[in-house]
């Protein structure tokens, strides 16, 4: 961990890491998207390696705050089928970040979330058209499942950008709002939480990066309410619309840098 980066940062770059942590706090209770925008903010103002492990703690205090108020609508049955691909997907991000350079890790995950923003929209376009028997329904649903699984456990690990990956599964899936935000809030801060033995070992996470998160997490409170307070005036194709839209700006972001 890069402590001379962490603690000699200016005015103008504490309120950018401030603005994204709030983010972080509305895309948790919002639009879960919008998380890849916090993301690049943080590898922009500190080393990228460093900035994963700065942000996972303020993304668990978001995970909190979201499952505090949406834990009614969570569909537990979609959890347990996703967890043992996430699993998997920790694993190979972990083995990935402790060989891969940035530039590696940004291209790969950029491509990704472009390339599921593409099938996702597809899928979307050709649902009503296409109405296949039970059996292959069933079958298709599970190797989604496990192919969104591995990819959002890979993308988590090495940039904190499961959210896109996750979210367009849920869409996919059909969920609704209160059901979209209740079951990705209890998925990630389950996922999140698991990460932060990964990220101390990788020396991501120390006492210097904990420090920075304690005076950052004031900010990701404001973000959660005003999330609260914007998908209550948020249509439900909208709301997916949004989500759509901020996985693709998020990969030409992860692209471009």
């Amino acid at each position: 961990m890069n402590t001379i980066t962490l603690w000699h940062i200016s005015p103008w770059e504490f309120a950018a890491l401030a603005a994204a942590a709030l983010l972080v706090g509305f895309s948790k209770t919002a639009v879960s998207g919008v998380n890849t925008i916090s993301l690049a903010v943080f590898a922009a103002v500190l080393p990228a390696r460093a900035s994963t492990g700065v942000l996972l703690p303020l993304l668990i205090v978001g995970d909190v705050l979201a499952v505090l108020t949406y834990r009614r609508h969570a569909h537990w049955p979609t959890l347990w089928r996703l967890f043992p691909a996430v699993a998997a997907g920790v694993v190979l991000g972990t083995l990935f970040l402790a060989r891969a350079g940035d530039g590696a890790v940004r291209t790969s995950i950029g491509a990704i979330l472009l390339f599921m923003a593409a099938v996702t929209l597809w899928r979307r376009r050709t649902a009503d058209r296409d109405q296949e028997p039970d059996s292959v329904v069933t079958r298709t649903g599970r190797i989604k499942a496990r192919s969104y699984g591995v990819l959002g456990g890979f993308t988590t690990m090495v940039a904190n950008a499961g959210g896109p990956v996750m979210s367009l599964y849920l869409l996919s899936a059909g969920f609704r709002k209160l059901g979209f935000l209740g079951t990705s809030a209890f998925f990630f801060l389950i996922v999140n939480v698991s990460k932060v033995p990964f990220s101390v070992g990788l020396g991501l996470i120390d006492g210097n990066s904990l420090l920075l998160d304690a005076a950052l997490a004031a900010f990701v409170l404001p973000g959660a309410l005003l999330g609260k307070w914007a998908i209550d005036r948020i249509d439900q194709r909208l709301f997916e619309q949004l989500v759509i839209a901020a996985t693709i700006v998020g990969g030409v972001q992860l692209l471009l840098r």
